[in-house]
């Protein structure tokens, strides 16, 4: 059985991600070789940093081209917080930048006021707006970790499966077909997390 590819691109939560894949079985490993991502038979794109920098960072590794195609060909894929971000057109952190493309929209930031702190960093609720296979045993309402100060706006509201409220109602998880985003964490959601990570899995395993 071939390990998840978990990219590297020198950014973010890599290591707790593979151990979150561990608890729930499945061997993932972190890597930046093109031939091992498009062997894998689910890919991982997570992330922690700035817009801007981890963008370089994946053209200096020439992974932009293998991240686009391993969401081309049709396997399971998950973007966590700024791997989410890095799915859309663009971010206007220090920007705007330009981001993969592979999602249609922009990743804004929360406007400060006295009432919410930025980041926006803690436990929030999800409210499931399409029921995607991803969030199989995830309930409406559930509690997930987040860390960010950024989120998508999809230009396609199709594509939104959860949202959060942090001032504005924003997108938390978006889908389409086999690709799965969410702005949360599940690696430190705990229980809500490792299911999210389950329900992925099950995706991986009738590919």
């Amino acid at each position: 059985m071939r390990p998840l590819a978990i990219v590297d691109y020198g950014m973010g939560n890599l290591r707790s991600v593979q151990k979150a894949f561990e608890r729930v079985g499945r061997a993932a490993e972190v890597t930046r070789d093109a031939e091992r991502i498009a062997a894998a038979p689910g890919v991982v794109l997570p992330g922690v940093g700035a817009f801007g920098a981890c963008m370089e960072n994946l053209g200096r590794f020439g992974l932009i081209e293998p991240v686009r195609q391993a969401v081309a060909s049709g396997r399971p894929f998950l973007g966590i917080c700024l791997g989410m971000q890095l799915l859309f057109e663009e971010s206007e952190e220090f920007g705007p930048v330009k981001g993969l493309g592979i999602l249609p929209g922009r990743v804004v930031r929360f406007v400060p006021d006295r009432e919410r702190k930025i980041p926006h960093m803690g436990w929030n609720q999800v409210r499931v707006v399409r029921r995607a296979p991803q969030l199989a045993g995830v309930d409406d309402g559930a509690f997930v970790y987040f860390v960010h100060s950024y989120y998508p706006v999809p230009a396609d509201p199709s594509l939104v499966a959860t949202t959060t409220t942090y001032g504005p109602e924003f997108a938390s998880s978006v889908v389409r077909d086999t690709l799965f985003a969410c702005q949360f964490h599940p690696e430190k959601s705990q229980r809500v997390g490792l299911r999210l990570l389950e329900s992925f899995l099950a995706l991986v395993a009738r590919a």
